[in-house]
């Protein structure tokens, strides 16, 4: 390669030079690289061209002062000065005087032809000699300065690098002015590049972030270690040793959580503390102040321990966030390098960090905080916190176990409070809680520890006695019955309001030896008890079990006859859309018509499940409903209740499949429901159930969700279309705003997976309104229609 073919590589370089300022950097620098980049080529060719004129214009200089010093005239002739030089030459060559020395004036000539000849070949090689020498110096001067104005180019790879375009304040210089200029006016675009521009690794750890805020249960459950990850990720686009975050949801305030990248030491701890809670003091007094604030350290042992810092020498970048409904507040912050502070970009980036952490981590408490909530109250009544009634039945058939393993007695307590509906009629449901939940506090007070209290329903109540024979639970019912009577309550009008109460109770193995025999026979003795002038308590005699087990046999043979005569009869209510309006769908309910009258479900249930027709019974009343919408012409839905019991029976759903094609039946109109309390046993064979439901094209809904803990399991596992909630939820949300913040947590989960959700127990005005707010899609109860035989036929509310 030339050397001139080099230079012409440096002017190339500075061409594409100009074209990336003009696409990149606009007119005005661009103009100033053209400018400069003019200079520099005109340097280089004027420089050459001048030291190559020079160096041969001397060569030529010194070649004619030879030649004239060897032309002029020798001393032989200086006797004819006088001689004009015509005549001399006239002389030499013999045409005139003298013209014998025409010989030796040829001989002259050639010679100084020779030396002229020789002196020019030694000299001409000097120009080029000298513009090499030139065009080395220049060259090496172009390529260091080249090298070392790209090494700074090549050197940019991110936003941050950017500075490494500008010239250091030493003066330091690349060997060119013309160079020099170019890097001053790179170093201030580059300047203005990093105050607009974000760096490519800053976005996509944002993307990283923002993809990580889907929160599912296994986040919820681990939130710590989502933190952790988020943390680790962080430090691979900032200098991040510590990161910290604390909440205040609905009043109660959680810990301050600290995550560390790497161990600290107790002096360092020591001082992020005292930063910390200086910083959160100056967002939130009532936070940072708070006596009760817990201070939790996460260490990560994936890097390496951070220096001891001072507390004057920690830098903090904060945000807060405060949401009014649910009430959530909450502060992130996060310990960056001091260099970082005053850097914009980066400054933004990490704003959108600590944004991200507060919604991902904001969530995560206030859903963790109504998991906790749904799993306290699945197991307790939300109004006394007394157990629920679906404990009950656990703990109850776990006590028969104890008792079988250990023989001991124990006994069961039903108690009804004695015109309780009064109170609720005459002063409000306000005042009516406010008496239940003083009623609940005296009989915790009443009972030994370990005894179990539960609110079954309403104003019923049930205890379990342990190791308790007959005697025993007649002292513990009268003492129970002696401190109910002595509980008042003054209501805001000053009337002061009192209640008795009915027990019955039942020993274990004496009257029964099953958890719903022994319910039943102490359910049959409060009842006798309030027949016989309420504030009693009925001992239970031979009589009285022969005449319970004698009743229950009798509806044995009621459902028995029922079914074999097919007197089961379907009943229709309606479901509406809270939206629109409309009647659009129905769910079916189960009566059987004896010759006492029209049995509701609740009184023959149980007895149908013990003689093992409670498939048969589902069966029929599908085929009478299916019926009914053929004839009428009914487009809705229809919802469908299912027996647990049909989960085990193969012939369930090809018998469904019959009745469907039988009578015309669209299987997307067809919504079986399954009762959650009734399923949670069953988790495995009731998914395989839905699954091969959803196959064949039906929809599914959870009754009572919420009733129990594994409401979250269901929606997790299950493709359900429906939930209805839990109507003591419903009935309640309006005068407990636990209620209503459980409600409005159902709902939002629902909405989450997509799943329609229900309300049932809407008996009066104040509870629609209250359904409607919370977001509830559809709302079933008294006050939207009661069941009847026909679908319902009036005006949409």
């Amino acid at each position: 390669m030339t050397r001139w073919h080099q230079v012409r590589r440096v002017f190339e370089f500075f061409g594409n030079i100009e074209k990336a300022m003009l696409r990149y950097a606009g007119e005005p620098l661009a103009r100033t690289v053209l400018k400069r980049q003019y200079r520099l080529k005109s340097f280089v060719c004027v420089s050459t061209l001048a030291v190559s004129f020079l160096s041969f214009n001397l060569a030529l200089v010194i070649a004619f002062f030879i030649y004239a010093r060897e032309a002029a005239p020798r001393p032989a002739y200086q006797g004819r000065a006088n001689m004009t030089v015509p005549e001399y030459m006239a002389n030499e060559t013999g045409r005139g005087p003298g013209t014998g020395h025409m010989r030796s004036v040829e001989l002259s000539i050639a010679r100084i032809k020779r030396k002229f000849t020789f002196f020019f070949l030694v000299l001409s090689p000097i120009p080029f000699i000298m513009a090499g020498v030139i065009s080395t110096v220049l060259k090496a001067k172009i390529n260091c300065s080249t090298k070392l104005f790209l090494e700074k180019i090549r050197a940019v790879s991110s936003v941050g690098d950017l500075t490494k375009l500008e010239m250091d304040r030493s003066g330091q210089c690349i060997g060119f002015v013309e160079f020099n200029s170019i890097l001053t006016e790179l170093g201030c675009f580059a300047g203005r590049i990093r105050d607009v521009a974000v760096d490519r690794k800053t976005l996509e750890f944002e993307l990283q972030v923002l993809e990580k805020f889907v929160i599912t249960s296994e986040v919820v459950r681990d939130w710590k270690e989502h933190v952790h990850r988020l943390l680790c990720e962080i430090n691979t686009v900032i200098d991040a040793c510590v990161l910290f975050s604390v909440f205040q949801v609905n009043n109660e305030l959680y810990d301050l959580d600290i995550f560390w990248a790497g161990a600290p030491s107790d002096r360092t701890r020591q001082a992020v503390e005292k930063a910390v809670r200086r910083e959160v003091s100056g967002i939130s007094e009532g936070m940072g102040n708070s006596p009760a604030l817990k201070i939790n350290h996460n260490i990560m042992s994936e890097f390496p321990a951070p220096a001891d810092i001072n507390e004057e020498d920690i830098v903090l970048k904060t945000k807060a966030l405060l949401v009014q409904n649910p009430t959530i507040q909450g502060v992130a912050g996060i310990g960056i390098h001091p260099s970082l502070a005053g850097d914009p970009v980066r400054s933004l980036a990490i704003d959108g960090i600590l944004t991200t952490l507060l919604n991902v981590v904001g969530s995560i408490k206030a859903i963790s905080k109504y998991t906790m909530d749904l799993a306290y109250y699945a197991t307790r009544d939300p109004l006394t916190n007394l157990y629920n009634q679906r404990l009950f039945w656990e703990l109850l058939g776990y006590e028969i176990g104890r008792a079988d393993r250990y023989g001991y007695k124990f006994a069961v307590l039903v108690i009804d409070l004695d015109n309780f509906k009064n109170i609720n009629d005459s002063h409000g449901h306000i005042a009516g809680d406010r008496f239940l939940t003083e009623i609940a506090a005296a009989m915790q007070n009443t009972l030994r520890t370990g005894d179990i209290l539960s609110r079954y329903g309403g104003d019923e109540f049930a205890v379990i006695l342990q190791d308790a024979d007959e005697a025993q639970a007649f002292f513990v019912a009268n003492r129970l019955r002696e401190n109910i009577s002595a509980v008042s309550f003054s209501t805001i009008d000053g009337v002061t309001v009192k209640a008795t109460a009915s027990i019955g109770f039942s020993v274990y193995p004496i009257h029964a030896t099953t958890a719903k025999d022994l319910f039943l026979f102490a359910d049959n003795m409060m009842y006798k008890a309030k027949s016989g002038g309420k504030n009693t308590i009925i001992i239970p005699t031979e009589e009285d079990i022969v005449e319970v087990f004698r009743a229950a046999g009798e509806m044995s043979a009621i459902v028995t006859k029922a079914l074999e005569e097919k007197r089961v009869i379907p009943y229709f209510q309606p479901i509406v859309n809270m939206e629109t309006g409309r009647v659009e769908c129905h769910e079916v309910l189960c009566r059987l018509q004896t010759d006492k009258g029209i049995l509701a479900a609740g009184e023959f249930i149980e007895i149908a499940e013990k003689l093992a027709v409670i498939s048969k019974l589902d069966q029929i009343v599908m085929e009478k409903a299916f019926l009914k919408v053929r004839e009428e012409g009914y487009d809705g839905l229809l919802f469908v209740n299912l027996s647990p019991k049909s989960l085990i029976l193969r012939e369930f759903i090809p018998g469904v499949l019959k009745l469907a094609k039988n009578y015309g039946m669209d299987h997307r109109r067809i919504v079986f429901e399954i009762t959650e309390r009734d399923t949670v046993k069953n988790i495995s064979l009731l998914e395989k159930f839905v699954r091969d439901l959803k196959a064949e094209g039906f929809n599914f809904a959870i009754d009572d969700f919420g009733s129990g803990f594994s409401s979250f399991q269901y929606i997790k596992r299950f493709p359900i279309d429906f939930v209805k909630i839990e109507g003591e939820f419903i009935k309640n949300m309006i005068s407990d705003a636990r209620d209503m913040a459980l409600v409005k947590a159902m709902v939002a989960l629902c909405r989450e997976f997509g799943i329609k959700t229900v309300a049932e127990y809407v008996e009066d005005e104040d509870i629609m309104r209250a359904v409607r707010q919370a977001g509830i899609v559809y709302d079933q109860g008294y006050y939207v229609g009661r069941p009847a035989r026909d679908f319902y036929s009036g005006q949409d509310r």
